[in-house]
């Protein structure tokens, strides 16, 4: 397995947030976690990547033990995170954007993220390249980080929440740079609350509720339990 979380627990001061959650994803994957809002996912992408300190539990990428690193640390091992509130460098160019995440794949030069690989992937950026990042769209945006993001070769994707917001025809297109992204060999944990885009790109789910992974399985068994669904995801 690529990523083994397992039994972790986080607390933000006296508050428990994550209630031993476990999950893994393996290479060629995508994996979503699914949950409704203040269940913990975005807290479990934010422990993976080093951002919050966990308080138990183990994380392990690549068989490494990375609980407790800094997320520096954790980026260069090979872990890239796409955050859900985007972070992009406002007042500088998109191409100065990309430019910023920019890192050598530890695969080879072959596996190598490159300016104009993403150019190809988002032609809208290129178009915009020259342009301040702020002035762009949500969608454009959210293209930017995914971008970004790309630009240093992860080998594997944490994204979270990348549709939030968007209008209906820019989900789409989130929805295929996704599987695109996975295509050309970078598995992806990705964070939903739809179960519609969730179904649409993931081989395995995980839901989880009140800090707790509740259910763990494949697309398939996800669409025949319908208790779960009604219970965990339904509003």
């Amino acid at each position: 397995m690529l990523l083994e979380v397992s039994d972790l627990h986080v607390h933000y001061g006296k508050s428990h947030i994550l209630h031993g959650a476990s999950l893994g994803v393996d290479r060629g994957e995508i994996v979503c976690l699914l949950g409704r809002n203040g269940v913990g996912k975005s807290t479990t992408l934010k422990s993976i990547m080093g951002l919050v300190a966990p308080s138990g539990g183990r994380v392990a990428f690549k068989g490494i033990p990375i609980g407790g690193w800094p997320a520096h640390r954790i980026a260069r091992l090979g872990l890239g995170y796409v955050p859900e509130e985007r972070r992009i460098f406002p007042t500088i160019t998109v191409k100065e954007n990309l430019l910023m995440g920019r890192k050598r794949a530890q695969r080879g030069d072959d596996a190598d993220w490159t300016l104009e690989r993403v150019y190809v992937f988002f032609p809208r950026l290129r178009e915009r390249q020259r342009q301040r990042a702020g002035s762009l769209s949500g969608g454009e945006q959210q293209m930017l980080t995914i971008g970004r993001t790309l630009m240093g070769n992860p080998e594997l994707l944490l994204l979270d929440e990348p549709t939030e917001g968007l209008a209906p025809m820019l989900v789409e297109q989130v929805e295929q740079i996704v599987l695109e992204v996975r295509r050309a060999g970078t598995p992806i944990l990705l964070v939903e609350q739809s179960m519609e885009t969730a179904l649409a790109l993931a081989q395995r789910v995980y839901v989880m509720s009140k800090g707790q992974v509740v259910f763990a399985g494949s697309v398939a068994e996800l669409e025949a339990s319908a208790a779960v669904r009604k219970q965990y995801l339904e509003v």
